[in-house]
């Protein structure tokens, strides 16, 4: 089990730091992932028997960092799935791009399908006019000679956006290979330089509003002041 980071934890939800590299829920290699340690330690500390309920109310890749809601009760899913839905979750995300985009600040707008790859796996695509509207806000904080370091503000949550778009913007993620872009000497293990740094929602049962927020990797300075 690894130690988690926990950042918020009421009745009905727990938000947990997930490490680039790190599973959000498991698949089919089996390997451990962040709800099972989550599901652990409630397990654990309220000394539950049998199976416990957890519900992952967002997704994180594999290769990204960030902020992770799940859910503690049906009740939880219920309410904030529909927060989702509605887009009243805010989140912000941090990255660092290959190259520099010609406004230090605007907004991208693609259409966007999600597709299956000849090896099984699944990726986004920029079309012209098929598929779902994806839209996001960013602003630079830095820009190095190769990379730049980009807030990122999220209108819609579509698969793999941000990867796709700044990719289609010719700003691929720094190290997403995937999407075009490059290995990274500050980058380890296959993972990506995106994070899910900020999070606002409102609790379940009280209407009261969080709002979360931790640093991007410390790592990411360095080549974006170069």
């Amino acid at each position: 089990m690894m130690l988690l980071k926990i950042l918020y934890e009421d009745n009905h939800l727990i938000a947990v730091w997930k490490n680039a590299g790190v599973l959000a829920q498991g698949d089919r290699s089996g390997e451990t992932s962040l709800m099972d340690d989550v599901k652990n330690y409630i397990k654990e500390k309220y000394k539950k028997p049998g199976n416990v309920f957890l519900g992952l109310l967002h997704r994180l890749d594999r290769p990204v960092a960030g902020i992770t809601l799940f859910a503690k009760t049906s009740k939880g899913a219920s309410r904030l799935s529909e927060q989702f839905r509605e887009q009243a979750v805010k989140k912000t995300y941090y990255a660092v791009i290959e190259g520099r985009l010609p406004k230090e600040s605007g907004a991208l707008v693609n259409m966007i399908e999600k597709r299956e790859t000849m090896s099984g796996g699944r990726k986004a695509k920029i079309t012209k006019n098929s598929g779902d509207r994806a839209e996001l806000a960013y602003e630079t904080v830095r820009r190095g000679q190769r990379y730049s370091l980009i807030k990122i503000r999220l209108k819609t949550g579509k698969f793999h956006q941000i990867r796709a778009q700044f990719a289609a913007a010719g700003c691929p993620v720094a190290g997403d290979i995937k999407y075009g872009g490059h290995p990274s000497p500050f980058l380890t293990n296959g993972t990506i330089a995106l994070a899910a740094c900020e999070f606002s929602f409102t609790t379940a049962t009280e209407n009261k509003t969080i709002a979360l927020k931790v640093p991007y990797p410390k790592e990411w300075n360095a080549p974006t002041r170069e």
